[in-house]
């Protein structure tokens, strides 16, 4: 319920129906309630009761919340980072993948993380140098990746080649704890063995699992986004950006090659408990404008806005992507 006339909103649990305790019973739904006055300075409103004659006399309570203090609510969840160069970008995002990496291997003993394709490998670079290559407990971290071209792995063209030459090969994670597709397989084939690997490590309890999703539940995701705002290999109008039911999918025409792919679906990169969005350079600032922007009526929705954890996202920007801002 909020208030149209003013900066105050209510806070209510959960549920279709406003209810509020009396005497009689725990709970009385409240159908018809007309908004009154609020006060600002006291966080207090009058409504006006309709039919409910028994709540007449009672005291309401309810959590009254400043339109400044839902904002605050909300940036917990997303944060924007702007950064005046990459090298600053990359320091700040070693810190953050570091303490993430310290949290999850102290509370779960493990720490799952996504990666993608692209710049991401290059700004994980201050990883690789003191302090971070010697204090973070590598032993610990399980790696995968948030989609990948359908190639050999020593092709160019590989997501995993760029993070095993760039990332991987210089920090000491057991090769058994990275987790790369089979790329002896077709695209199909190598999406649904992908996602055999995933369910059989939350089995395990390697891999986290959401019971309010029902999808695996990454520490960390990892993510880039093209000059057209797609992420991982789903693009703007693609039939994949709707897939809700599997965690990991293919697609054989991508309109960026190489055409076959698999990647994980937005119920998967979603679930994640923490998503940073790593974006740079001036030909992104349209799409990072359009993501961040002030919303506008356009229905053509990017994919890259479609990213939206249940956890804390934070976007990872230079001051060329955010340039339009």
């Amino acid at each position: 319920m909020a208030a149209s006339s003013s900066s105050i909103s209510l806070l209510f649990s959960n549920t279709p129906r406003i209810s509020f305790p009396t005497q009689d019973s725990p709970f009385l739904p409240l159908h018809n309630a007309t908004f009154l006055k609020s006060s600002p300075k006291t966080g207090s409103l009058s409504l006006r009761l309709e039919g409910v004659s028994s709540i007449s006399k009672k005291k309401l309570s309810c959590k009254a919340v400043s339109s400044t203090e839902m904002a605050a609510a909300e940036g917990k969840k997303k944060k924007v980072d702007v950064f005046d160069s990459k090298d600053e970008l990359a320091v700040n995002l070693a810190k953050y993948t570091a303490d993430l990496s310290d949290k999850f291997t102290k509370e779960r003993g493990a720490f799952t993380v996504v990666l993608s394709g692209g710049s991401l490998i290059d700004y994980l670079r201050k990883l690789l140098e003191p302090p971070y290559l010697d204090s973070v407990d590598w032993s610990k971290w399980r790696v995968f990746w948030v989609d990948e071209r359908v190639v050999p792995k020593d092709h160019e063209d590989s997501n995993y080649k760029l993070a095993y030459d760039g990332f991987l090969s210089k920090v000491p994670i057991p090769p058994g704890n990275v987790y790369a597709i089979n790329d002896a397989l077709s695209a199909e084939g190598a999406a649904d063995d992908y996602e055999t690997c995933l369910r059989q490590l939350v089995k395990s309890g390697v891999i986290d699992f959401s019971e309010a999703s029902g999808f695996p539940k990454f520490d960390l995701m990892l993510l880039g986004m093209g000059p057209d705002g797609h992420v991982a290999s789903l693009f703007p109008g693609h039939p994949l950006v709707n897939e809700k039911e599997k965690w990991v999918t293919f697609i054989k025409n991508s309109p960026k090659p190489p055409p076959e792919r698999i990647t994980f679906t937005f119920p998967v990169i979603n679930s994640s408990a923490y998503i940073a969005l790593v974006v740079t350079g001036a030909g992104k600032a349209d799409a990072v404008h359009k993501a961040l922007g002030t919303p506008s009526d356009d229905s053509n929705t990017l994919p890259v806005e479609l990213v939206s954890p249940a956890g804390e996202l934070t976007w990872f920007l230079d001051k060329n992507a955010a340039s339009k801002l």
